[in-house]
Order: structure tokens, then C-alpha cells, then sequence
């Protein structure tokens, strides 16, 4: 049987707004004449012996294990998961979890800085006929996800709050990802609630569920608009970053032609 391969990262690149400004990536760029260079001076290889003057072509980067599409540990989210026990670290997640049953949900709907409830959360399963089973990898397409690489990129899409993501735990999901900068609701946009509110707790509820749950999830996925409702495989293998908060990853869907 063959099947269709659809990409859910996006590409990792200094060149566009996909994090607040400071917190993106950098990338240095050095080409097979400066590869060249380095290997005349490492292994003593004259320029001009090397094919065409060319060496080889490096990329030296400086970013954080949140730029791009990545996989956050439950350490990311609290020192301690599931009421009390050691958060796990991105290195310490089991590979198991990374591949399942693929399940999209449709919250493009929704305004920008709204919280999913458990109760919008159970309706979206309603609505595509699914009952959530443990193993389920839970994907979540929001408005942010037409505007990436533009502008308004972070501050799009509705979030994911803590009863919504304890709701889904609560079912047996461990893997779950959203197109959105964040799980959450955009983080300016929360802070603000809470600061005029005094409700402190609403600030990275949805992230914060991981003390009393245990659960990973993605951000800045790609391309959940190609997806089905379900009917597909998910793949989402992190990068083991010792003792890491996440990890970079390319999650692709498997869909059957």
C-alpha cells in the first residue's frame, strides 16, 4: 500500500517574524569557499587542491530549543509533573509516545487569544465522530498557522487551556501540537487578562497542566490544513538534547493514497 507523505514543520529560518523580537534564531551562512579556508587550516589541504577551490558548506546557529517546530518536555512546563513526580527532560521521552493514530481539530473559527475549554474540546470530537483513545496524537489547526512567517504570527490563534488539556490526558493522550506559536492563547494577550483580572493562574494554564499531568506537546506545525479529520499516522520524533526542555523535530502525517 503506498502512502502519502505531508510535512508538519515549518522550516527553520532567521528570514521571517515567527517568535517575539529577540527570541529568534540566527544562522551564519558559510559557503564552500570559506569551507575551503577551514579545511586548509584543520588538515594542512591547500585551497587549490580541493575540487574547484571548494570545501564544504557549514551553517553555524545560535537559537533555543523552541525556534521552529519542537517538542516541549513536561520539564519545560514545571519542575514536577503529575502531582509531584521529576518532570522528564526532552531525552527522557518515551519514543512510543512519538508515533500513533493522527487526530485534527478544526479551531480555526475561533478569535485570536480565545481558550479551548474542556467543554469546546469534547464538542470538536463530537463534531468529527471520534472518541479520543490513549496513544492518539492530537493536532490542532488554528488561525495561526495561514499567517506564519508574517507579522501577526504570534500573536494568532486561539489557545489551549488547562482543563481542554487536561480533558485530552485524562483520555490517555501524551502527544498533542498546535500550529500556533504557543499552546497556550498568545502569551501578551493572557498577561494582560491576568494582570487586570488578579486571575494569575490563567497565564500558561494550558503549559501548566503538566504538574498535575503528564503530556508533551508541539508547536509551529505546518500544513494541518492538508490533513483529514483523522484516518492518518503521525510521526514526531524530538532531537535528544541532554537534559533538554524540547527538542527540535519534523513530524510528518502518513496518509493512505
Amino acid at each position: 500500500m503506498s502512502r502519502r507523505i505531508i510535512d508538519l514543520s515549518v522550516t527553520l529560518t532567521d528570514e521571517v517574524p515567527a517568535d517575539p523580537p529577540g527570541m529568534g534564531p540566527k544562522i551564519e551562512y558559510m559557503e564552500h569557499s570559506g569551507g575551503a579556508h577551514e579545511y586548509a587550516q584543520m588538515f594542512g589541504i591547500p585551497v587549490e587542491h580541493q575540487l574547484d577551490g571548494a570545501g564544504a558548506a557549514v551553517e553555524r546557529l545560535t537559537l533555543t530549543t523552541h525556534n521552529g517546530t519542537h517538542l516541549d518536555a513536561p520539564w519545560h512546563y514545571h519542575p514536577t509533573m503529575n502531582k509531584g513526580e521529576r518532570a522528564i527532560t526532552i531525552d527522557e521521552v518515551p519514543l512510543e509516545w512519538c508515533m500513533g493514530p493522527g487526530v485534527k481539530l478544526d479551531f480555526r473559527h475561533l478569535p485570536d487569544g480565545h481558550v479551548v475549554s474542556a467543554a469546546e474540546m469534547e464538542a470538536e470530537f463530537a463534531r468529527i465522530g471520534h472518541a479520543l483513545q490513549p496513544g492518539d496524537i492530537v493536532l490542532v489547526n488554528t488561525r495561526a498557522g495561514a499567517l506564519y512567517g508574517q507579522p501577526g504570527y504570534v500573536a494568532a490563534g486561539c489557545g489551549i487551556g488547562r482543563e481542554a488539556t487536561l480533558w485530552l490526558a485524562e483520555r490517555g493522550m501524551k502527544i498533542c501540537g498546535t500550529d500556533a506559536w504557543s499552546w497556550d492563547a498568545p502569551l501578551k494577550a493572557v498577561a494582560e487578562k491576568a494582570k487586570a483580572t488578579g486571575q494569575w493562574e490563567l497565564f500558561w494554564e494550558g503549559h501548566k497542566a503538566g504538574a498535575e499531568t503528564v503530556y508533551c506537546h508541539m508547536e509551529k506545525l505546518a500544513n494541518l490544513d492538508q490533513l483529514p479529520d483523522t484516518g492518518f499516522e503521525v510521526i514526531c520524533f524530538p532531537v535528544k538534547v541532554a537534559r533538554g526542555s524540547a527538542g527540535w523535530c519534523r513530524p510528518v502525517a502518513l496518509l493512505a493514497d
